[in-house]
C-alpha cells in the first residue's frame, strides 16, 4: 500500500469531519436540559478589548475554529497524498507532526467527547500514521547520468 492511498483516504474522512462538527457542534436535544445553560451562555455579556462578547459567542468561536482545522487538515492530506515519495520521504517531520496531533485529538476525544468524534478520530489517526511510517521508507536517489 502507499502512503497516497491513506493520506487520501484521512483527507475524506477530514471533510466529513469538518462538515459533521460545523453542522453539529450547536446542535442540543431539549432531553439534555441544556436550555437553561444555553441561555444563560447567550445572555452573559462581557466587554474584552473593546468588543462585547457572550459566552456563547466564544463557545461558538471555538467551535468554528474547530471546524476550520479539519477543513485545513483535509486539504493537507489530500496534498501530501499527491506528492511523490521521495518528497513524502524529505517532510517525515511534517508527517508525524501531523499523526502526532490526531493521536493527541483523540486522546481528548476519548476523554471528552462521543463515540463519532472518538471513531473519526482513531480512523484518522491510524491513516495519517500508516502515511506517515509509508513516507519514511527510504527512496532511491535516481541514477546519476554520465
Amino acid at each position: 500500500m502507499k502512503a497516497s492511498m491513506f493520506y487520501r483516504s484521512a483527507a475524506v474522512l477530514l471533510l466529513l469531519f469538518a462538515v459533521g462538527h460545523t453542522l453539529g457542534f450547536r446542535q442540543s436535544d431539549p432531553t439534555w436540559g441544556v436550555d437553561a445553560l444555553i441561555g444563560s451562555m447567550r445572555s452573559i455579556h462581557f466587554d474584552v478589548q473593546g468588543f462585547n462578547r457572550s459566552y456563547w459567542d466564544i463557545f461558538q468561536a471555538a467551535g468554528f475554529s474547530v471546524g476550520v482545522f479539519y477543513l485545513f487538515a483535509a486539504i493537507l492530506a489530500w496534498q501530501l497524498g499527491g506528492l511523490p515519495a521521495a518528497t513524502l520521504a524529505l517532510m517525515r517531520g511534517t508527517a508525524w507532526a501531523f499523526a502526532l496531533c490526531f493521536a493527541a485529538i483523540t486522546v481528548v476525544s476519548w476523554r471528552y467527547l462521543f463515540i463519532l468524534p472518538i471513531a473519526f478520530s482513531i480512523v484518522i489517526t491510524v491513516c495519517l500514521t500508516a502515511a506517515a511510517w509509508l513516507s519514511a521508507t527510504k527512496v532511491s536517489p535516481p541514477p546519476l547520468r554520465s
